[in-house]
């Protein structure tokens, strides 16, 4: 408990030092000084608490640039998930898909998702006591077909589940696979939720990252970073803000340039 309790005693006073310096400016000469003893302080008891837990400094130092690099670094290059499957087994490159909110006998709104004339996937509703958008939800699994090259429900929708290898297909394109996009679906409009469906921001939080991640370990999906998936929501959510104001509008998904946009009705 003593180096880490030092942690943030000698936090604290770091705090203090530059509080005095907001308060006094250039008058307080001793500023840098006194900030190179805090921070050497700081560094000894991380020093302690790292050998008292047989850590290395450069290693944790290695793997924080490495984990930076994945969320905020250039998108890594690699090869789709179905190169080399036959192409009515691939997802295809680029993609228009029509969303259109029609209404029942009992003017409930319903949304109808159409690519190239036809009807694709179910017709679907919020199934919520008030309406909350989750109708348009499939904009998501659209961004993750888009951006990440992966999502086993849009697969099934276009038909395009790669049978030709039945390993693949069974546990990259099975049901599992699928559950676990919509399960994750939902909880990331859950999350959504409870910041205004991303508008106005750039990233997510990082225990929500994690939480993907560790859902998708045991799918191809896996190999996608942080960063892509945050890229992935943040877009996804952007659409999808469009989609439900205007109630209806067409989705452009590029896997070439990794992106989803809206270009309306």
């Amino acid at each position: 408990m003593i180096p880490l309790a030092g942690l943030a005693s000698e936090t604290g006073e770091l705090l203090a030092e530059y509080k005095k310096y907001l308060r006094d400016g250039e008058s307080h000469a001793l500023f840098k000084e006194r900030l190179s003893e805090e921070i050497g302080d700081l560094l000894w008891y991380l020093a302690n608490v790292a050998t008292k837990f047989d850590l290395n400094l450069g290693r944790c130092a290695e793997q924080n640039l490495a984990k930076c690099e994945a969320r905020w670094g250039r998108l890594p290059t690699r090869e789709p998930f179905d190169a080399g499957f036959p192409d009515h087994q691939r997802l295809p490159r680029e993609l228009s898909v029509t969303f259109v909110t029609h209404h029942d006998a009992d003017n409930g709104p319903f949304v109808r998702t159409m690519y190239m004339g036809k009807q694709l996937g179910n017709d679907l509703n919020d199934n919520a006591y008030s309406a909350d958008g989750y109708s348009y939800h499939d904009v998501l699994h659209l961004s993750f077909a888009g951006v990440l090259g992966w999502s086993p429900l849009v697969r099934k929708m276009l038909g395009a589940k790669r049978k030709s290898d039945a390993t693949v297909d069974r546990v990259e394109d099975g049901g599992r696979a699928i559950a676990t996009e919509e399960g994750l679906v939902a909880m990331i409009f859950a999350y959504a939720r409870d910041y205004r469906f991303l508008e106005g921001r750039s990233s997510v939080s990082t225990e929500l990252l994690r939480m993907i991640r560790n859902m998708v370990q045991h799918l191809e999906v896996s190999a996608c970073t942080s960063g892509e998936w945050e890229r992935a929501i943040v877009q996804g959510f952007k659409v999808w803000r469009e989609v439900k104001m205007r109630q209806g509008g067409t989705v452009e998904v590029d896997l070439n340039k990794r992106c989803i946009t809206f270009r309306g009705t």
